[in-house]
């Protein structure tokens, strides 16, 4: 697909519904650990959730950025949608799906998605995983025996294994355009291919390089292990639980009224593309899907935030979900900007079938983008939020959407907010005990919350004297603000008093109960009283 390794160092490259409510039956062979977890934990929360509000009184101006997106890029038609958590709260489209037959682009349009697809073949991957049917640590050669064979880089160069192969860390060179061409070639062409030699550009586990190949040899893992076509494996393990039924791998099995056309702009003109068949390289980027299925796809893998309690009843684990977004292979662009074009360095890496982005104020995104002659698509997701976006177009290799502009909107005219962490029951009965320790030092409760290491790393007398300080300028204390939590066990809160604000910052230990292990108190005076 066209090239994604410039939009992981730039930025975000691409991502879930509330969990889907369909069970599948139980799989004898799958292999289930179970471990005892805390019945007190809370998950962060969206205090107040207005998000869904906020996103549809904006309908407007989605589409009409949309729309004037479609004009300056000469794209024939293009459909979109922002999911919020499990629903798809607004979708539209602009132009047409057949500039031929003048059929209108719809939310239910069938798209070529190319490169998005790649994260279904990594899910096929993960789910066989947790079925204990294979490894990521596995070699690749002990289910393609041909790669066996290959003449590696280096000498020093590890085998290739499966997780190689998702995060793209193979060592196989960059193949856009050249993959996107291979898309209907046979299974046999694939492994002829492998059997011949490839060439690579980097020893295995070296760098992150593109590798529309390495995905296609994803997808033959899935159907040996299997025992099935790929295409199946995931149209009935992925596809169907998520109730995707208008999701398909072979153009001609869409209903004609839905299918895209794609199209290229050439010499001040559009020119049809021709449309290519499922084969061996779909796996990289064979789907083709309409907005409204695929934000079943998106809300599925918001699911995955936060990690909780509840029951866990999506075809693939939350746990499995949130290791697909997991970057490997950071990168760090110090001349990125925010959507405001502002200065904001960023962290990229990708993960297995996602690019995940981490901006300079903390936002984290995760995206995927495709393209292939006569399409171009993109979505991401923010799990924090709960917010997912998603467009496709039928032009070779366009921005679906204009990414910056949509961003702005939603964060920063919007002002969305992302979850907020509870307070954990230990650290709000440990900010009792630290205010009530920092007036009185009783040795009892001393000896009761504070870990070992405490006087040890600075003695008694000098952590008195040194709080004593801070209190006497401080005043009388009024008012003991809520805690901040880090986590479950570190967290700040602050102290109003007569001359300024105490802000406290403290770390519990991992014993069973939870110990103070360090304590930085520091005095804030007010304007209008310098001590």
């Amino acid at each position: 697909m066209k090239n994604l390794y410039s939009c992981l160092s730039c930025i975000c490259l691409a991502i879930t519904l509330i969990s889907c409510n369909s069970k599948q039956s139980p799989d004898k062979n799958t292999v289930s650990f179970s471990h005892s977890y805390s019945s007190s934990y809370k998950a962060p929360v969206f205090t107040p959730d207005e998000r869904m509000e906020k996103i549809k009184k904006i309908a407007p101006e989605l589409q009409k950025l949309i729309e004037e997106h479609a004009k300056t890029k000469n794209i024939p038609g293009i459909a979109y949608g922002i999911t919020v958590d499990n629903e798809l709260v607004v979708s539209g489209a602009t132009g047409y799906i057949s500039l031929e037959k003048k059929i209108p682009a719809t939310p239910l349009s069938a798209f070529r998605i190319a490169s998005m697809t790649k994260s279904f073949t990594a899910l096929a991957i993960l789910k066989l995983r947790d079925e204990g049917k294979l490894n990521l640590s596995d070699p690749v050669s002990k289910y393609i025996p041909e790669m066996a064979t290959l003449e590696y880089l280096t000498e020093d160069s590890p085998i290739i294994n499966i997780k190689n192969l998702l995060t793209m860390t193979a060592g196989f060179p960059e193949d856009n355009p050249w993959g996107d061409r291979q898309l209907d070639e046979s299974d046999q062409m694939l492994i002829d291919l492998i059997r011949e030699g490839v060439s690579f550009s980097n020893p295995s586990s070296f760098d992150f390089e593109y590798s529309n190949t390495g995905y296609a040899l994803l997808g033959a893992i899935v159907s040996r292990v299997s025992g099935v076509p790929y295409q199946n494996y995931i149209t009935t393990n992925i596809l169907e639980p998520l109730d995707m039924k208008q999701t398909y791998w072979e153009y001609g099995n869409v209903p004609k009224e839905q299918l895209v056309m794609g199209y290229r702009w050439e010499e001040e003109q559009w020119k049809s593309e021709p449309m290519l068949h499922d084969g061996a390289y779909g796996a990289m980027g064979g789907l083709i899907t309409s907005i409204e299925d695929f934000s079943k796809y998106v809300s599925f893998h918001l699911s995955a935030w936060p990690a909780r309690n509840d029951e866990d009843t999506g075809p693939v684990k939350r746990s499995s979900l949130r290791e697909m977004q997991t970057p490997q292979f950071a990168n760090l662009n110090v001349k990125a900007t925010d959507f405001s074009n502002e200065p904001c360095p960023l962290i990229s890496g990708y993960g297995f079938g996602l690019g995940i982005t981490t901006y300079c104020n903390d936002l984290k995104q995760v995206s995927h983008g495709g393209a292939l002659p006569g399409f171009g698509s993109y979505y991401c997701f923010f799990p924090e939020y709960g917010v997912g976006i998603m467009a496709f177009c039928n032009l070779t290799y366009t921005e679906a959407y204009p990414r910056k502009k949509i961003g702005e909107l939603l964060f920063e005219t919007i002002g969305l907010q992302p979850r907020q962490l509870p307070v954990s029951d230990i650290l709000i009965k440990r900010q009792k005990q630290i205010t009530e320790l920092i007036q009185n030092w009783n040795p009892e409760l001393e000896a009761n919350i504070l870990a070992e290491n405490f006087y040890m790393d600075q003695s008694r007398e000098i952590r008195v004297s040194e709080i004593q300080e801070v209190l006497n300028k401080a005043g009388a204390i009024q008012t003991t603000n809520e805690v901040k939590p880090n986590n479950q066990l570190r967290g700040s809160f602050s102290i109003e008093a007569e001359n300024g604000v105490i802000n406290i910052f403290f770390t519990l230990t991992p014993e069973k109960q939870p110990k103070i292990q360090q304590l930085d108190i520091s005095f804030e005076p007010s304007e209008k009283k310098i001590i």
